[in-house]
């Protein structure tokens, strides 16, 4: 029997004013059988580490020799915001886009981020299913965000395994805040349209690698290739909560000091009214804003950072569809 094979490509993404080359590393592991493509990637947003790491030890577990068909990976899809720590691109670089998640399929004679997801999408669409794995903040339940009435990627999104899974509503059934920050252009959305599964990840906390979310996310790789076929052996029965992820999250009325409630825990069902903290001023101590949570569901993310400015997101809490 064959043992597969692995390969790691340099590819260049763009090129920068100085001439320098922008480049990262696609590994692609062939199996000696045929079957199906996945594509995946990390740190679109430098500073999500988790998934890096999810890939370096995917690639350490991932059984060659059973493998059935391809499987792409890329551990660092933006080497700009991996250097800087960051979110967003600088905007010397890329003032247009600087967020490459919000531009996809990309362009290839467009801006700095076009330019690198263009190149990137010609292995997304050689592919039959995608994941896109990022990272949140520091106290975050890990999740899977899928396109709502998307089957195939609810299938997908059930095969990870995380204990909350979260529909998106897209296009036209989305609210106004989907299309004002542009989520058409995530790039699970993008493949999605194109008819490709997809789904995006949410492993927990940035900058830090967690030991357990990093292996659930390992888990869930692998679980994800026994679901297309990619590995022989079958996807543990589960009984995830399935939400519809929303954009009203609760955000500070004032800015200030937050203080979280000391009762609360995340991904714990809560009530509509149910205390989420309070902003007070740190020189005067007068409380500035009783925060509350405005639906009853999952409360699935919760600031933990004290120093808060005005509109900032205080916790996330997720309309329960299935228990």
């Amino acid at each position: 029997m064959s043992e597969g094979a692995h390969t790691a490509e340099q590819v260049t993404l763009a090129r920068l004013p100085s001439g320098v080359e922008l480049t990262t590393t696609v590994h692609t592991y062939r199996g000696d059988e045929s079957g199906p493509t996945l594509y995946v990637q990390a740190a679109q947003h430098g500073r999500e580490i988790n998934g890096t790491e999810v890939l370096r030890r995917f690639h350490d577990r991932l059984p060659l020799e059973s493998l059935s068909g391809t499987v792409i990976a890329v551990p660092v899809a933006n080497p700009l915001t991996f250097d800087r720590v960051s979110y967003t691109t600088p905007e010397q670089l890329d003032s247009i886009n600087p967020n490459m998640n919000r531009i996809w399929p990309g362009d290839s004679d467009g801006s700095l981020h076009q330019r690198m997801a263009a190149r990137l999408w010609e292995f997304v669409t050689a592919a039959d299913a995608l994941v896109d794995l990022h990272t949140g903040s520091p106290d975050m339940l890990p999740h899977v965000v899928y396109r709502e009435d998307d089957e195939r990627s609810r299938s997908l999104a059930d095969a990870f395994g995380t204990d909350l899974l979260l529909s998106e509503q897209a296009d036209e059934d989305a609210p106004d805040e989907w299309h004002h920050r542009g989520f058409a252009g995530k790039l699970r959305v993008a493949a999605a349209e194109k008819g490709i599964p997809s789904i995006t990840p949410e492993l927990a906390h940035n900058k830090q690698i967690l030991e357990d979310v990093v292996d659930e996310g390992v888990d869930g790789l692998l679980d994800v290739c026994r679901y297309l076929g990619l590995l022989p052996g079958d996807v543990p029965d589960r009984d995830p909560i399935v939400a519809r992820n929303h954009l009203g999250q609760v955000t500070a009325d004032d800015s200030g000091l937050f203080r979280p409630a000391p009762s609360l825990e995340v991904g714990k069902s809560i009530s509509e009214g149910t205390a989420i903290g309070t902003v007070y001023h740190p020189a005067t101590y007068e409380p500035l804003h009783h925060a509350r949570a405005d639906r009853d569901g999952v409360l699935y993310a919760l600031t933990r950072e004290a120093t808060v400015t005005a509109g900032d997101q205080l916790a996330s809490v997720a309309l329960v569809r299935e228990e």
